[in-house]
């Protein structure tokens, strides 16, 4: 299987670090940074602020006052195309960063079917037999050269971006599968929401294939979390916190809260940091802040700066680590734009030039929750609503405001829209955008320039020491070729419709590959036994894909 991107990896242009130097920000490193390694092992934390346009990180820094901590490490920007599309999904972008490849919408850790995005960043088609085959991420790369590793979410840990670096899906809505084939990967560290995902119920995200996942994460030794205090209390080398049964709440809300049992983005990655440089031979984890995106597509600014600035702090632990440890490279980037914020609107195209910060800041700084979070305490008939519109920095309203919220069909996208209005904010879509975002890195092998989201996979792999392209290979062969090659007789097993099984069988020799485990259940000469495969089998739709070691059995 080959499937080669045509990229163009240029340097940052004298123009664009004018432009970078203009807004006060520097491209290189500070001045700590060690420019080589200086001791084995090598480590990655890839840290992804998920639909968080450069707008959002510009009305992050005003509201706090003092630049961010990812401003010390700009070095470039990021083009984010899909396969087909100028603006990208979620799903797709992140297989572009964890595997190296575009790929479609919604499409999880699968080569794409449809190839027509076209301009700078040419993208070679697919060959139709190699369509939606599975391609080898970062922490399958990572895992299988002896490495720790971690998956860190403010979401569920089953969404597109952590699923793109941990699974592989025709869709990025089939949390059965993503959580099934996380729970088989071994991933040392595994911290977020998402808990509905790992047993049956009747919630919308349980699980249809009967299978009760905390078992099985039992039984593979995991610290099995589910509040902060347990979290930084656990002395485990293999961790799992569940903290939520999807996503946990905005940070703003959770400090509100006082008493929340949910750990901070920042507390989280710490802890994971903790927990994985105990292995000698390195790590790679990946953090995801989810719901700066989430907030974007409300057109919540309260949200999006409550996550940015949240995200922030654990980008700081991130890199104090790698400052001492000399042989970490972070890199922090955003998956795509969202909303197309903007600290200006309609309302400021002729007085732009007149209006200080503080016109635009001390509106959103009257509000102490996100909508959500002011949401959460409205009743149902809207009696308070005068009270949770404050919550929100909305006060004074005046008597249409108010009637107007009480009968508004979307109550929080009105009260967004009212807070934007008097911070004279601007917002284009409620949907991603496909401009280029900023690139942060720090420490030895980090990427510079202006890069294409495909281009971040090979650089980790390169840090990291292995081939993606080599990982590939060993990991997903297409089971019916291979098998049907040494002289089995092949079929899937589809009795049960929710949990597939590939079978090839010759003379006394049975071997069953469930989708999603990395396990083979052997049968011969009466005999059966269950042996252990390096990553997961994967059933894309229409054919499964296994590891090589899924032969050994059959010589």
């Amino acid at each position: 299987m080959k499937y080669e991107l045509s990229k163009k990896a240029a340097g940052i242009s004298i123009a664009a670090a004018v432009a970078f130097s203009s807004i006060g920000l520097a491209l290189n490193s500070p001045a700590t940074e060690v420019e080589g390694k200086k001791n084995e092992p090598a480590n990655v934390i890839m840290m992804v602020k998920d639909g968080t346009s450069a707008g959002a990180i510009t009305l992050a820094r005003w509201y706090k006052g003092e630049d961010l901590a990812m401003d010390k490490i700009l070095v470039g920007g990021m083009h984010t195309n899909s396969a087909e599309s100028a603006i990208t999904d979620s799903a797709p972008a992140g297989t572009a960063m964890a595997t190296g490849n575009k790929t479609n919408d919604k499409v999880i850790g699968l080569l794409p079917k449809v190839v027509n995005t076209e301009g700078a960043e040419m993208i070679e088609p697919v060959e139709p037999e190699d369509a939606l085959a599975p391609i080898a991420n970062v922490l399958e790369g990572a895992e299988l050269a002896g490495k720790s590793t971690g998956i860190i979410s403010t979401s569920e840990i089953q969404h597109a971006t952590p699923a793109a670096f941990s699974a592989h899906a025709p869709a990025r809505s089939h949390y059965d599968d993503i959580a099934e084939q996380q729970v088989y990967q071994d991933i040392e560290v595994v911290l977020g929401g998402g808990r509905e995902s790992l047993n049956t119920g009747n919630t919308r995200n349980a699980r249809k294939d009967g299978e009760n996942l905390l078992e099985v994460i039992d039984g593979n030794g995991y610290d099995f979390v589910e509040t902060k205090d347990e979290l930084l209390n656990s002395t485990s080398d293999k961790l799992w916190g569940s903290f939520a049964p999807s996503a946990l709440a905005y940070d703003f809300d959770r400090q509100a809260a006082g008493n929340s049992e949910e750990p901070s983005i920042a507390e989280m990655t710490k802890k994971g940091i903790e927990t994985l440089s105990k292995d000698e031979d390195g790590f790679f984890m990946f953090v995801e802040g989810s719901k700066v995106d989430w907030a974007a597509h409300a057109n919540d600014p309260i949200g999006i700066i409550s996550e940015v600035l949240a995200f922030d702090e654990a980008v700081k632990e991130a890199v104090e680590f790698a400052e001492e440890d000399g042989n970490t490279m972070v890199i922090v980037v955003s998956d795509h734009g969202n909303s197309g914020i903007t600290m200006g609107n309609v309302n400021t195209s002729g007085t732009y030039s007149s209006i200080p910060v503080s016109a635009y800041i001390e509106p959103l700084k009257k509000a102490e929750l996100t909508v959500e979070g002011a949401l959460s305490k409205l009743k149902a008939d809207r009696s308070n609503m005068e009270e949770v519109a404050a919550l929100y920095g909305l006060d004074d309203l005046s008597e249409d405001e108010l009637e107007a919220l009480k009968t508004a069909e979307n109550v929080g996208g009105h009260m967004s829209d009212l807070l934007s209005e008097r911070a004279n904010l601007g917002f284009t879509t409620g949907g991603h955008t496909g401009e280029d975002v900023f690139l942060y890195a720090y420490g030895p092998s980090k990427p510079t320039g202006l890069v294409d989201n495909t281009d971040l996979a090979g650089n980790m792999a390169a840090h990291l020491g292995f081939d993606l392209a080599e990982v590939t290979e060993e990991l997903f062969v297409n089971a019916e070729e291979a098998f049907e090659q040494k002289g089995f007789e092949t079929h899937i097993d589809d009795t049960d419709a929710e949990n597939l099984v590939f079978v090839a069988e010759k003379g006394n020799l049975k071997i069953e590959l469930p989708e999603n485990k990395n396990v083979a259940n052997v049968t011969q000469n009466k005999k059966s036994y269950e042996k252990k495969l390096e990553g997961v089998t994967v059933f894309n739709g229409e054919a499964f894909y296994v590891s090589t070691k899924a032969f050994d059995m059959s010589k």
